[in-house]
């Protein structure tokens, strides 16, 4: 696949689940080039993206939301009820599951000019099955973690919500 191809795999998957995601005009002062998160959905401007794999990550912030934070959530402040470290753990676990079921390579979203320059060690993180925010993500009642006992349903990277419910 193309980054176009990417950026259609990924924007019908966010609509899909219940996230507006569409075109438009972004601010050159946005927080991430080319995507802005305004009233609970995404804006992005696919000339200015630095990758269609930064719609999972901001995706992610949304989706672990509280309902009631969800539909009125507007950036910079996309931490609702969690801590912003929490808000951010939680997103990057709940965007690896997302790649991991659209098939997109861990490189769309972890890309070098994102994550501080820790996309690598993430992607090592993860491809180990060495795992963070899993754990919020279990919380939240959208999956669960491996080594707890006891459990029924899909096991994480698979997702058993997409959404906090």
């Amino acid at each position: 696949m193309d980054s176009k191809q990417y950026l259609e795999t990924i924007t019908s998957f966010i609509n899909h689940i219940g996230i507006s995601c569409v075109e438009g005009i972004v601010k050159d002062s946005s927080f991430l080039p080319g995507i802005d998160i305004v009233a609970g959905g995404i804006v992005y401007d696919a000339a200015k993206m630095q990758s269609p794999g930064d719609l999972l990550h901001e995706a992610g912030h949304i989706a672990v939301l509280l309902p009631k934070d969800r539909v009125s959530v507007t950036s910079p402040n996309v931490n609702g009820d969690l801590q912003p470290g929490g808000a951010e753990m939680a997103a990057i676990a709940w965007s690896w599951a997302a790649a991991n079921y659209l098939n997109v390579p861990p490189e769309v979203v972890f890309h070098p000019e994102g994550y501080h320059g820790e996309s690598n060690a993430i992607i090592d993180n993860f491809s180990n099955r060495r795992y963070f925010g899993v754990s919020l993500l279990q919380w939240f009642g959208m999956t669960n973690e491996k080594h707890v006992a006891n459990i029924s349903g899909d096991i994480y990277p698979t997702m058993q919500n997409w959404l906090r419910r």
